[in-house]
């Protein structure tokens, strides 16, 4: 069997387990445990990514969310607008645990516009991640609350938000300068298959939470 074969086997594998269906490992020592740390609210609110596969964002991957995986050389990404990308390789062995330590550090080369507008994401489920122009920025529960926004340039900008097991919403949106903008919808259930990486090296002008 190829690799990338192996790895189409192994993506629904994984988001079951990271759904809680525990009937998968129990009474087996098969699996291994990958387990996230991070010591700020960066690092806690930072999107996670497993071989290219967007997963979720990191404080909330434990309990019935924690990441179980087949045993072998597995990529972790790390991913926070503003921030360098914390990339880690690990090899998972059946029955272990492994802890990674994340450590988030700010990007010197990130840009941020003179004027901006704000968007508040009103989206369910809001764990998904938000991308704008092709680029992660964050994920929903950081721009749908009181006093929180997703601060754009103006101007037209691709938004996509997407989860694994649900159809990647997407849309064109047109701001001006101090302008409010709200997105609202709900995410349709589909496939992980549909599911994509959608990452650039570089996020865009910007994306910052309130």
């Amino acid at each position: 069997m190829n690799k990338l074969a192996s790895k189409l086997m192994m993506v629904p594998l994984f988001w079951a387990l990271l759904n809680g269906s525990t009937a998968l490992c129990a009474g087996n020592q098969v699996l291994g445990e990958v387990q996230l740390l991070g010591a700020s609210k960066v690092e806690k609110t930072s999107g996670v990514w497993i071989d290219g596969q967007y997963v979720g964002y990191l404080k909330e991957l434990k309990g019935s969310k924690k990441v179980l995986l087949l045993p072998g050389e597995h990529e972790i990404a790390v991913r926070q607008a503003g921030y360098k990308e914390f990339a880690r390789k690990v090899i998972v062995e059946p029955g272990q645990r492994q802890v990674v330590s994340v450590a988030m550090n700010k990007d010197p080369q990130a840009q941020y516009p003179d004027a901006t507008a704000q968007v508040k994401i009103s989206i369910s489920p809001n764990r998904a991640a938000v991308f704008v122009d092709d680029r992660f920025v964050g994920y929903v529960d950081q721009f749908d609350g009181p006093g929180q926004w997703l601060q754009l340039a103006p101007g037209k900008h691709q938004v996509k938000v997407t989860l694994p097991g649900y159809k990647t919403f997407e849309t064109e949106i047109s701001l001006m300068a101090d302008q409010k903008f709200e997105l609202k919808t709900d995410l349709i259930k589909g496939s992980i298959m549909e599911a994509g990486p959608l990452i650039k090296d570089k996020g865009p002008e910007v994306a910052q939470s309130k």
